[in-house]
């Protein structure tokens, strides 16, 4: 045994430090293999942990004679370490168990109240030490919430099912889906507030973390947009003036995150995902937005005006749906009066001039035959304004057809985070697959 421990402490050019050499040979006399295990993953080597650590803990989580509460409270004791590397690592450890390990380990934490968040943490040894400080603040607050989340619903959102017609928060009533993303938004706003940008990824340390993080992003959208999915379906059939409120109000606040992720998965590319595999989210219809309001107005007895930002859709719409046809024929507008009325293309190219000329017809008319002057008479008396009116009235009469454009929207964006595959056949964001599953 003794000469075990003059080897460990010898070192064998792994890059440990001899304070690292001296605990695990601690560990090792003191027969505590577990403790031996957390000490190895947890080193002060500025590094991602070891695969083969992290995959001995999460086993460990599996096996019936391992003690949870020994374990995490090994984990948790090395919070309280002052080297910002050990205490990073240590979130990097309890998070990864968390996702892989076996439920018993995230019911412990949650529980418990174990105090995972260090808001006071602080290393001013070296500059490096003080600009990874306030990253290991904002981290262990976003592992806190997440155990938070998970006494609050009794699962993990990042591991129930999601991305098909039968995930978990498709099938809850309107009430506990506005509770259940309620409380989603909290741990995903928790993990958005980590505001990371590629400058700072300097090291292995942040750049396992950043991966984890990005991971979790990606599952915690899809969730998010199965319960907003959920809600846009039943929204308009729902005439609780409470509960369509509240359904506002979550889609205004989902509008806004899916901004933010954009700009969190920059930092994808610096920590080694695939730039095919990155979530790239477009903007949502604003008319959308404007009939779910309109209806709530309907409602509560008022009417409701939209802000001047309602011209912008066609701008919006236009490019995703004919870009690639509108860019090849720049002299083809001349001959799209002939071909644009039928609504049957011929086989050589109609696809191109049809849809250049199509800002206005489709949101006045509907698609089929005949000409474009008896759509426009059919339905001029109810909508005398031009485009404006037509993208959002119609989503209020016909609430089905807007809601199911929007949903399949959002169906193709969690069916391509699941499998990466879907990406190319989709013209809608994707987000990672393989990776995160």
């Amino acid at each position: 045994m003794a000469g075990k421990v003059v080897k460990q402490l010898a070192g064998s050019g792994s890059g440990q430090s001899l304070m690292d050499r001296v605990t695990a040979a601690k560990h090792s006399l003191a027969g505590s293999g577990l403790a031996k295990a957390v000490c190895k993953a947890t080193t002060e080597e500025i590094t991602a942990p070891k695969k083969k650590h992290l995959q001995y803990l999460i086993e460990c989580t599996n096996e019936s004679n391992v003690s949870i509460p020994e374990l995490a409270n090994e984990l948790l004791d090395r919070l309280k370490h002052p080297n910002w590397v050990v205490v990073f690592k240590s979130l990097i450890t309890l998070h990864n168990l968390m996702n892989h390990g076996n439920e018993r380990f995230a019911q412990y934490l949650a529980s418990n109240n174990c105090a995972i968040s260090s808001p006071n943490y602080s290393d001013r040894t070296t500059p490096q030490a003080a600009e990874m400080s306030r990253f290991i603040v904002r981290y262990s607050a976003y592992i806190q919430e997440k155990a938070t989340a998970y006494r609050l619903m009794a699962f993990d959102f990042c591991k129930v099912k999601r991305g098909t017609d039968d995930s978990l928060l498709r099938t809850l009533t309107v009430e506990k889906s506005i509770k259940s993303l309620e409380v989603l938004i909290n741990q995903f706003d928790s993990l958005l507030a980590f505001e990371v940008t590629p400058k700072d990824v300097t090291n292995g340390v942040i750049s396992a973390a950043c991966l984890i993080l990005y991971r979790d992003a990606t599952r915690l959208f899809v969730v998010f947009n199965d319960g907003i999915i959920n809600l846009l379906t039943k929204f308009f059939s729902t005439t609780s003036k409470k509960q369509c409120r509240e359904a506002l109000e979550i889609y205004k606040k989902f509008l806004v995150r899916s901004d933010l992720l954009n700009e969190f998965n920059k930092v994808a590319e610096c920590v080694g995902v695939d730039k095919s595999d990155i979530t790239r989210l477009q903007k949502h219809p604003v008319s959308f937005l404007d009939a779910m309001e309109t209806h709530l107005a309907q409602l509560e007895g008022r009417t409701y005006e939209p802000p001047p930002r309602e011209p912008e859709p066609p701008v919006q719409e236009a490019p995703p749906a004919a870009a690639a046809a509108s860019r090849q024929p720049p002299a083809r507008p001349a001959s799209s009066p002939a071909d644009g009325p039928p609504a049957g293309p011929p086989p050589p190219r109609p696809p191109g001039p049809s849809r250049p000329p199509k800002p206005e017809p489709p949101k006045i008319g509907a698609a089929g035959g005949g000409s474009q002057q008896q759509q426009q008479q059919q339905q001029s008396p109810p909508q005398s304004e031009p485009v404006a009116e037509a993208a959002a009235a119609p989503a209020v009469q016909q609430p089905a057809g807007g809601n199911d454009i929007l949903a399949e929207f959002m169906v193709s964006q969690t069916a391509a985070s699941n499998n990466a595959a879907q990406q190319q056949q989709q013209q809608k964001p994707a987000a990672a697959g393989g990776k995160v599953n």
